[in-house]
């Protein structure tokens, strides 16, 4: 498949999932990253706040905000910004992604993030990750050297992804069956 074939195939089958199945799945995925070992030694970690499409954060973020350093990305443009994530209050809705993002400082010191939780539309055995299109994380993650960690339901596990020169690998990836490293 082309990427956007396997995108538009990946959206359709997102759209097949109630919001209460999709919660039910992201907690094991969760179940999975909180035994991984370079999650839980991290004291800095990037989390992303989850778009209706994607393995559900929202509760995951306000459990891990008290014992680590929890940074959420915020468009701006072609970019991402890096904001620490000091609660729910004090998050706004984006007018672009119509998403909670947190307001306040951006985190400067990118080299200080020890791990990124990387949302993906499919992922593949090899750690390959296939994105929105954008390229919002490929930019990011080709700066930085932290543990990335791929997340994503059964379904978006492929057994290969479309890659280019410029798409950066995970570390590992969780589903709700699996690690894959």
């Amino acid at each position: 498949m082309t990427k956007d074939e396997l995108r538009k195939w990946i959206r359709s089958e997102k759209k097949k999932i109630t919001l209460a199945e999709k919660q039910q799945r992201s907690k094991a995925i969760w179940q999975h990253l909180e035994k991984n070992d370079k999650f839980l030694s991290a004291s800095v970690v990037l989390l992303y706040w989850s778009m209706d499409d994607e393995v559900y954060t929202h509760e995951f973020v306000q459990k891990w905000a008290a014992q680590k350093t929890l940074l959420l990305p915020v468009v701006d443009g072609d970019n991402l910004r890096i904001k620490p994530f000091t609660g729910i209050e004090n998050m706004m809705i984006s007018e672009q992604f119509g998403i909670g993002e947190p307001i306040g400082d951006d985190f400067d010191d990118l080299s200080k993030i020890e791990v990124i939780i990387v949302p993906g539309v499919a992922f593949d055995k090899k750690r390959n990750r296939m994105g929105r299109g954008r390229g919002y994380y490929d930019k990011l993650l080709s700066t930085n050297n932290a543990y990335k960690i791929g997340v994503g339901f059964d379904f978006q596990i492929q057994e290969a992804v479309p890659v280019e020169q410029f798409d950066i690998p995970m570390d590992c990836v969780i589903s709700e069956s699996g690690v894959f490293l």
